[in-house]
């Protein structure tokens, strides 16, 4: 495959310093690497156990077996894979499924690296780009993983997917997954909308009701304000954080289709929906609805959750993994005072106020190989990350996986909204940044920091968004 173009987009990208990501899991740490690693007590030592006990036919399967109609042959694998798992659940969670798949399939070793989401992205370019890239990946859809496909990095598993994979995914995740009709991921993060997690006591304590629209959201930050509390805690020096309340307040003004327009170059980001979305931020940070020195502040650092947990701040617009982090941290406490709700409705707007921003699939796997280790890659992908044992694990850590039915398992409050908040939508406006191609995405994440920084207007810094469009449209677009 010619990969000029492509390069050249990928190359660009290289650099920028810091690599952010709107979506996924937020887990912080350094990067950690392991090689046939089965933690005691894991559960591959559980499967050992059960084997010697008789409990079950499955255990000690040779490499030829067929599982679900795909069957590998005994020659030994090693495959490569790279994710952003460097803390627990999700670490342990992720490292279980590579044990149990590995005890079942003794011929292949899977190599993998853990590395700290600021620094994947950039990681993952720079080994594409020096012809590294690892056999399996994750991302977060969109535009890169389309940018991975065209540059050749990216497997079409469309047979694989209808012939062997029996997990019943939900469509919008397979949508994300898809590209011309053709398969390029398996889903396995689960569902990462975003919403607005609400300190339960304050609200009591102040006597305000949970906002359905965004004048009562004004009107609640306005008596937070007037007792002391700043209403929202946010970090925005990773900038995307900054960028859902850009997104929210846009698709509340004009839809989805507003987004679209601007990103096929029919509309303009200099359009309504966004000078509302700029307008209304602007708006906020004058009256003192955000931190101080909000651009400064760290999500990965967990700074905007530690507002939260000292009560300085009664309310956090925020993926719907920080329910997990939440927990993790303090479960205690989180449980007694955490609620959720959806970003409230814009008054007067003709378009659905029950659009949800985020994504139906949290993460995906793509793969850059073929033929025995590819088969092995989609059956570690399907039969071991998305899988009942998997997907309990996900649900105990507080996420969903994006397959059919999973909304009756779930007992965390927060998260039963917001399942009830992805049913009820209908559609999923999926993260700007991992939707936009990647100069127009760090350049949408770079101006959210200057218009929350108030160092720029909406006129100019919308118009810089769309200059940064132009170019890109021009440069790809024949």
């Amino acid at each position: 495959m010619k990969r000029n173009r492509i390069f050249k987009v990928l190359l660009s990208m290289m650099l920028v310093l810091v690599m952010l990501s709107a979506c996924g899991n937020k887990d912080n740490g350094t990067v950690t690497e392991g090689k046939n690693t089965v933690e005691e007590g894991g559960e591959a030592a559980k499967s050992e156990e059960a084997a010697e006990s008789g409990d079950t036919a499955d255990i000690g399967e040779s490499p030829s077996s067929d599982k679900d109609g795909l069957t590998l042959s005994d020659e030994a694998i090693t495959i490569t894979l790279w994710d952003i798992s460097t803390e627990d659940p999700v670490k342990s969670n992720t490292e279980d499924a590579i044990a149990r798949f590995m005890a079942d399939y003794t011929n292949v070793t899977v190599d993998f690296v853990h590395t700290q989401n600021d620094s994947y992205k950039e990681k993952l370019v720079i080994a594409m780009s020096s012809g590294q890239c690892p056999d399996m990946y994750m991302h977060w859809g969109g535009g890169p993983m389309i940018e991975y496909m065209k540059s050749g990095f990216a497997s079409d598993i469309t047979s694989l997917y209808e012939n062997y994979c029996d997990v019943d995914f939900l469509k919008s995740a397979i949508a994300q997954c898809t590209y011309n009709d053709k398969m390029y991921a398996i889903p396995y993060g689960g569902i990462s909308g975003s919403g607005i997690f609400y300190n339960k006591s304050i609200f009591d304590k102040v006597g305000v009701d949970v906002p359905t629209t965004i004048g009562e959201l004004e009107a609640v930050c306005d008596k937070l304000l007037a007792v002391g509390y700043t209403p929202f805690s946010l970090a925005n020096g990773s900038k995307w954080t900054g960028s859902m309340y850009f997104m929210y307040l846009a698709t509340r003004y004009g839809g989805t289709g507003s987004f679209a327009a601007a990103a096929d170059g029919s509309g303009a980001f200099t359009d309504e929906a966004f000078m509302y979305a700029a307008e209304t931020i602007q708006d906020w940070v004058r009256k003192g609805y955000f931190p101080e020195g909000v651009n400064s502040l760290s999500t990965d650092d967990g700074q905007d959750r530690q507002l939260m947990y000292q009560e300085k701040c009664a309310m956090m617009l925020q993926g719907s993994w920080q329910s997990r982090n939440m927990r993790r941290d303090n479960e205690e406490w989180y449980t007694k005072n955490i609620g959720y709700f959806a970003f409230p409705a814009l008054e007067g707007s003709e378009f659905d106020q029950k659009i949800v921003v985020g994504t139906s699939i949290g993460n995906g796997f793509s793969f850059n190989c073929d033929g025995e280790k590819l088969k092995a890659c989609f059956i570690l992908a399907t039969q071991y990350y998305n899988d009942d044992i998997y997907n309990q694990k996900q649900l105990e850590a507080n996420t969903i996986p994006s397959i059919v039915g999973m909304g009756g398992a779930i007992e965390d409050e927060c998260m039963r909204q917001v399942w009830a908040d992805f049913s009820a939508a209908p559609e999923v406006q999926l993260w700007y940044d991992q939707y936009l191609p990647p100069e127009v995405s760090e350049k949408h994440k770079d101006l959210c920091q200057d218009i929350f920084g108030l160092t720029m207007t909406p006129e100019k810094a919308n118009q810089a968004l769309q200059d940064s469009m132009d170019a890109y449209l021009g440069n790809n677009v024949k």
